[in-house]
């Protein structure tokens, strides 16, 4: 039984916002970088316009996983105004994602459906739109237009549904997009999520990213139990190099207000 008693009659939004951000700042972060969550473009952070996303679209129930200089986070989240997101601290925030998104287990279990997020990506307003209004239960989201090389997430597709999720993708398959790092997932699935990434950690694999437990899921099937909703040419990029900031500021003008 979670001891989460927030109350909600949609889904439930959990943002990954813990991490250093370490490639951002070329392998040499000093600890004076602000989180990447906080990044500002247009004049608003990434956060703000997540939270703003995220209320336009009638989500309030909103959680964030914490950790590298929370007490940034805390006050820009204390600046935003409106109801204020529930913080969760990740204290192992050095370590790999999986611990983050353990840390979020109480939302994960809380017995509703669960939009998973990762913090540092710049989008269009209707890549959300496309995940709370998708037909299929458990949904993640696809871009056709993918970066060759290893560093994307990818997503594999064989016969229309997903086989693989992953940077190196060990399954055959027709195709293959790259993953927004967005996901919408029922109460069930999230919580089998909570209960695999807890059996990594517990296994001392704490090193390890969050698509991992993901992947085990997408990989066990049935191949219907997971589905994609396809936002190629609509604006958006994760925030991971030095490049990515430029390339942010230049889609901008393309994003819905």
């Amino acid at each position: 039984m979670s001891r989460y008693s927030g109350q909600t009659t949609g889904p439930r939004a959990l943002i990954l916002a813990a991490g250093v951000g370490v490639r951002l700042h070329d392998g040499r972060p000093n600890g004076e970088e602000l989180p990447k969550a906080l990044l500002r473009f247009g004049g608003r952070s990434l956060l703000e316009r997540h939270l703003a996303i995220l209320r336009s679209a009638g989500v309030s129930d909103i959680s964030i996983v914490v950790g590298y200089r929370e007490e940034t986070i805390r006050k820009e989240v204390h600046a935003n105004g409106g109801e204020s997101p529930r913080l969760i601290v990740n204290r192992d925030f050095e370590k790999g994602s999986i611990v983050s998104l353990l840390a979020g287990r109480e939302v994960l279990e809380g017995g509703t459906p669960v939009i998973l997020m990762d913090a540092d990506v710049l989008y269009d307003a209707r890549l959300l739109s496309r995940l709370l209004h998708t037909d299929k239960p458990n949904c993640l989201l696809l871009d056709r237009e993918i970066d060759p090389g290893e560093e994307p997430v990818k997503l594999c597709v064989s016969k229309g549904q997903i086989v693989d999720f992953h940077k190196q993708p060990k399954v055959p398959h027709d195709w293959h997009g790259e993953s927004v790092g967005f996901f919408r997932f029922t109460p069930d699935v999230a919580a089998e999520l909570a209960e695999r990434a807890r059996a990594y950690v517990e296994l001392g694999k704490t090193g390890l990213e969050y698509e991992e437990p993901i992947r085990d899921m997408i990989v066990a099937g049935p191949p219907e139990r997971f589905g994609f909703e396809d936002i190629s040419g609509l604006p958006w990029t994760e925030i991971d190099f030095p490049e990515d900031v430029v390339k942010a500021r230049g889609l901008l003008p393309l994003l819905t207000r």
